[in-house]
């Protein structure tokens, strides 16, 4: 595997740490053969919910976002009008919008999606873990 795009969940309990990961996600993260994507939803996600007072330990993350990820060595996944077109017209009932762009990106960029979110496998995306 070349590439793999993490949900918001991984990329917050990677930098709490990863105890919340199971190993094999850890070493797959921390594979320096994978490119480790992060969608910028994901970023827009963390900050609304800081914001909103829901993540106090994503201070800072939040404050230090781009640094903290080229720290990381992930790279940014910037949120196309493609993406945008696909994630609102998605044939599930999902409301999440992080979700629904995060399958988008996967699916328009041929991505596996890191996450324990079985929502996932209702798409066209392979999802790992």
């Amino acid at each position: 595997m070349n590439s793999v795009l993490i949900d918001t969940h991984v990329l917050l309990w990677w930098f709490q740490g990863g105890h919340q990961l199971p190993a094999p996600v850890r070493n797959l993260v921390a594979d320096p053969a994978v490119r480790v994507l992060v969608s910028a939803a994901s970023a827009w996600e963390i900050a609304i919910k800081f914001k909103a007072g829901k993540l106090d330990a994503a201070e800072a993350l939040v404050s230090r976002f781009r640094s903290v990820m080229e720290d990381s060595g992930f790279l940014e996944l910037p949120v196309s009008t493609a993406h945008a077109l696909r994630a609102g017209l998605l044939e599930f009932a999902h409301k999440d919008p992080f979700d629904r762009m995060l399958a988008a990106q996967a699916e328009i960029e041929n991505l596996p999606i890191l996450s324990n979110d079985k929502v996932f496998d209702r798409l066209s995306v392979q999802r790992i873990w």
